[in-house]
């Protein structure tokens, strides 16, 4: 086999490169396949419950007054989030009872998820937050655990539901209907807890924007429940060599079999992804770590360093959210363009230039000033980078997975993707402190830099395969 990612060097090597690239006609086309539109509502569904367990719920357990520092430890809900990859395995192999026989692997795990996600929200519009606090704090825990659940089966089922050329246009309409259910959760939940607030009072108002919430789910269910279940070919697993190697015969006791399943559906994933790769799956993990370093280290003291350079609060908001939101839009939209086009490992070596290079805007910005005009090119930059790497990111990722593993070893790249630079981000307030905005964002950009390289040596790689 190969040590190449599938579809990398399909679309890249020099061995098709008299093959007939796609017109922009032919690639803007693509947006229309019924499979892609679908990934707009499968995105809405999974974009609608990051923001309630997290800013909306701020902004709600302050109105009703509780304590900053009991407001601080939700944030360790969103750990579920970069931990999912720990239950993947489960999502990838084990069928829910009926459900599965009915809808299918990825349908039923994706429905699973999105009634524990219905279900946690209704609860938290009933429950009464000033008398018992740690039970909305168990809900907001239930819905991002069934909200992680609902990724992980997503994100498998739009890979298995296309080809690699394809995914740079079903990753962008994800994206976009991601970033609209983030406006609903952000934006909306507050118009309808203000419009409400006068009516019902503080609490009840903010129940009932809850309510709603849940009740926009259901654009997730329906979806599930009409859209087909894809149909994959697995190919061959490492199940039957596993069982020679544990046991030299067919497991017969529980133990056996509960020994062999972990060793199937846990160990195999990462055992298969390394047997494919050799020891240049550890330049692939490598990459993956370090692509977006940059973005999130600088991220973090973002909304900081616009207040700090003396941007009021509505000017951060409305240039952001007008800007921000279509800027990101547009790049992602881009971002699947240019993977039909060129393949993917051009745009990601596009993709990782603009990310580190955006950072110098940022400290630019420091040096001019609170100046608007440059406020919203700062941002639109940014959210136009960010929506370009994300899309051409998520197509490239989806390209190394293995269709008989595809949830838990694109769950594993997805949760690498970010813990590096999550982990990083954490000194970025005392780098700041130390220096200043300017060294910052340079520094931010210069963190850019191994990311360039690698994607150029994964380029220059697949050109000479």
């Amino acid at each position: 086999m190969s040590s190449e990612p599938e579809g990398v060097e399909v679309t890249n090597s020099p061995s098709t490169s008299e093959q007939r690239r796609p017109s922009w006609s032919e690639a803007l086309a693509v947006y229309w396949q019924p499979r892609v539109v679908t990934m707009l509502f499968l995105g809405f569904a999974a974009g609608l419950p990051l923001l309630l367990v997290f800013s909306t719920l701020s902004a709600w357990l302050r109105d009703l007054e509780v304590s900053r520092s009991a407001i601080g430890f939700f944030g360790w809900v969103g750990i579920t989030y970069s931990v999912k990859v720990f239950w993947a395995p489960i999502v990838d192999r084990l069928p829910l009872p009926w459900l599965t026989a009915k809808l299918g692997k990825r349908r039923s795990w994706i429905l699973a998820g999105q009634l524990g996600i219905i279900a946690g929200l209704l609860g938290m519009a009933v429950v009464d937050v000033q008398q018992n606090l740690t039970a909305m704090a168990l809900l907001a825990v239930v819905v991002a655990f069934a909200s992680s659940t609902q990724d992980i089966a997503v994100d498998a089922l739009r890979i298995e539901a296309a080809e690699p050329e394809y995914q740079g246009a079903m990753s962008s309409t994800y994206i976009l209907g991601y970033r609209i259910a983030m406006l609903v959760a952000g934006a909306g939940a507050f118009y309808i807890a203000d419009w409400a607030e006068p009516l019902f009072g503080t609490a009840e108002a903010w129940r009932l924007s809850y309510g709603v919430m849940a009740g926009l789910m259901l654009v997730g269910v329906v979806t599930v429940l009409i859209i087909a279940e894809p149909e994959v070919d697995q190919g061959e697993t490492l199940g039957e060599e596993l069982t020679a190697t544990l046991f030299h015969h067919q497991p017969k006791t529980r133990f056996e079999r509960i020994t062999l399943w972990f060793a199937s559906a846990v160990v195999a994933p990462f055992v298969e992804f390394f047997r494919r790769n050799g020891r240049f799956a550890l330049v692939i993990l490598l990459f993956i770590g370090m692509f977006r370093l940059s973005d999130i280290v600088m991220g973090i003291m973002a909304n900081p360093f616009y207040l700090d350079l003396g941007f009021s609060k509505s000017e951060i908001a409305s240039i952001g959210k007008l800007f921000g939101f279509v800027m990101t839009i547009l790049g992602s939209f881009v971002g699947g363009l240019w993977v039909i086009r060129y393949g993917l490992l051009t745009p990601l070596l596009v993709a990782a230039v603009m990310v580190a290079s955006t950072n110098l805007l940022f400290a630019q910005l420091a040096a001019i000033g609170p100046d608007l005009t440059w406020l919203a090119i700062v941002i639109s930059a940014d959210n136009l980078s960010g929506g370009f790497s994300n899309a051409v990111l998520i197509a490239y990722l989806s390209s190394l997975t293995n269709r008989a593993y595809t949830a838990t070893q694109y769950a594993l790249f997805s949760s690498l993707m970010t813990l590096p630079g999550k982990f990083t981000s954490g000194f970025s307030g005392l780098i700041v402190d130390a220096t200043n905005y300017s060294f910052f964002f340079t520094y931010a950009a210069v963190m850019g830099i191994p990311a360039i390289l690698l994607a150029a040596y994964l380029l220059r790689r697949a050109q000479r395969a």
